[in-house]
């Protein structure tokens, strides 16, 4: 109420803000400080009777909207705490933030270069220099930021479709051939959501088999292209990961190159994951191939450390998106503007309020420099193969899989002492499978570490130690290794 833009709200408006950062501030002091628990841990229902959250008719004072403030963060989970090891998007990086306050204070809509010009142009690099690092030549091509790796996915999927179909725009899939897409039996979940959403179906995606390692058998999915068109179904996509999501495994992308060529099939990269090891002279070579692709998913919001949301579609072909998405809004995109409107993005996406996600990417970029990113990596991935060496051999470990691992995720199974004797038997694997939903429960009851678990396949669930915070270090695993051993004693 005396905040700005009531007259005399200065004042009133600079402290309430200064108190605001104060929080904030002690909050990002508290994220890195290990002796704090990564996750105050209430159940939902203990959540919602201890506060009151509803909304009413009547204003709160300042005070109180501080202390909803300070009460949100208390039960945060500290996701760039060094000790948070859940999800593939960890970390918190000073300048990132900066670059987040800055694009909330601008509140500008990615559509035209006429209201967010820096941003549109920062946009245009950025996404340039991202596709000379895929290897297209001069970075040649086009793309877009989008709310997330699933939603990039389904982009391309989009222009797959409509390049090999340009009259599915206006005619919808009844005027159209029965399409198939295909991509591994590890893939991200989004490939199948892309295609119910597209009205594709999620039958018309052709699940191709893995090695033990996680990677799609190029032989396998020429196979199952042939028996596809033997079918008189068209194939239009195939989706490679690089990176997949539990194993972190590599397809082998020249093969698959070789094969979408051979068929004349869209070849696309969801490289969400694994993408960043682009900025790695050590690791690339785990991409070989993708310059082959037509289409990349790239999250920099998971391996680089860039905050939520941040996640990059390239195409390889210029003006294929525009073709596929424009709808000529005359009070946007209106032609006689007195600018150079190729700036003008917003006809090519798919959403018409976008949010301003590249400020964090570049600024951070200048901040660090290739090197840094690739410092940052560099790091997380010999963390990984530290962790991986200390638990291959040592008692009461399984790996799930042989080798070390080719990115930062290391699966692995916790055999408590008293199922370490038991031959291998059906008692022996429904024991085996309630372990680590356990040992999880016990972690964030007490706030110490966060790891994620999962089965796969035949698999029970399994650990799955996935690093992407540089600023974790080999303590921090030392602990979880102990803190694992810890709350799984007894079981």
């Amino acid at each position: 109420p005396d905040l700005l833009p009531t007259c005399n709200g200065e004042t009133t408006t600079m402290s309430f803000l200064q108190d605001v950062v104060d929080i904030l501030l002690q909050y990002v002091v508290k994220s890195f400080d290990r002796s704090t628990k990564v996750i105050d841990f209430h159940y939902p229902n203990e959540l919602l009777q201890e506060y009151n959250w509803e909304l009413a008719d009547q204003p709160q004072t300042l005070e109180e909207i501080l202390l909803n403030c300070r009460t949100t963060l208390k039960y945060a989970i500290k996701t760039g705490h060094p000790r948070y090891f859940n999800q593939l998007s960890t970390g918190l990086d000073m300048v990132g933030l900066a670059a987040d306050w800055l694009t909330s204070a601008a509140n500008t809509n990615m559509f035209t270069y006429e209201i967010a010009p820096v941003f549109v142009l920062l946009e245009y690099v950025t996404l340039r220099k991202m596709r000379e690092m895929v290897g297209w030549p001069g970075g040649c091509g086009d793309g877009i930021f989008s709310p997330g790796g699933a939603i990039s996915n389904m982009y391309a999927m989009l222009i797959a479709r409509f390049k090999m179909f340009p009259e599915v725009k206006e005619k919808g899939m009844a005027a159209i051939p029965r399409l198939v897409a295909f991509t591994s039996e590890h893939s991200h979940f989004s490939v199948k959501k892309g295609a119910a959403a597209l009205g594709i179906g999620t039958d018309s995606v052709i699940l191709i088999r893995c090695d033990e390692r996680g990677k799609m058998i190029p032989s396998d999915l020429e196979r199952r292209i042939v028996e596809a068109k033997q079918k008189g179904f068209v194939p239009f996509l195939v989706s490679a990961t690089a990176g997949t999501t539990v194993y972190g495994a590599f397809d082998p992308l020249i093969a698959i190159a070789d094969i979408c060529k051979k068929y004349k099939i869209w070849m696309h990269v969801d490289g969400a994951w694994g993408g960043g090891l682009l900025m790695s002279r050590k690791h690339k070579w785990k991409l070989n191939g993708i310059e082959r692709a037509n289409s990349v998913t790239w999250n920099p919001h998971k391996m680089m450390g860039v905050p939520l949301q941040c996640s990059a579609l390239l195409v390889r072909e210029e003006g294929l998106m525009q073709s596929c998405n424009q709808m000529h809004a005359s009070y946007l995109f209106q032609q006689d503007k007195h600018y150079d409107l190729s700036y003008d993005t917003g006809d090519k996406a798919l959403q018409c309020g976008r949010h301003v996600d590249v400020f964090k990417l570049w600024l951070m970029w200048r901040a660090k420099g290739t090197t840094g990113f690739e410092a940052q990596i560099d790091k997380c991935l010999e963390l990984a193969e530290y962790l991986y060496n200390k638990i291959k051999n040592r008692e009461g470990y399984e790996m799930v899989f042989d080798g070390k691992p080719q990115h930062t995720n290391v699966c692995f199974w916790y055999v408590p002492p008293s199922l370490r004797g038991m031959e291998d038997s059906e008692e022996r694997t429904s024991r085996l499978m309630k372990v680590a939903p356990v040992i999880k429960a016990r972690m964030m009851e007490y706030g110490t570490t966060m790891v994620s678990y999962q089965p796969l396949g035949d698999k029970v669930n399994f650990f799955r130690m996935v690093i992407s915070n540089p600023a974790a270090t080999h303590q921090d695993i030392d602990f979880l290794i102990d803190e694992i051993e810890r709350l799984g004693q007894d079981l």
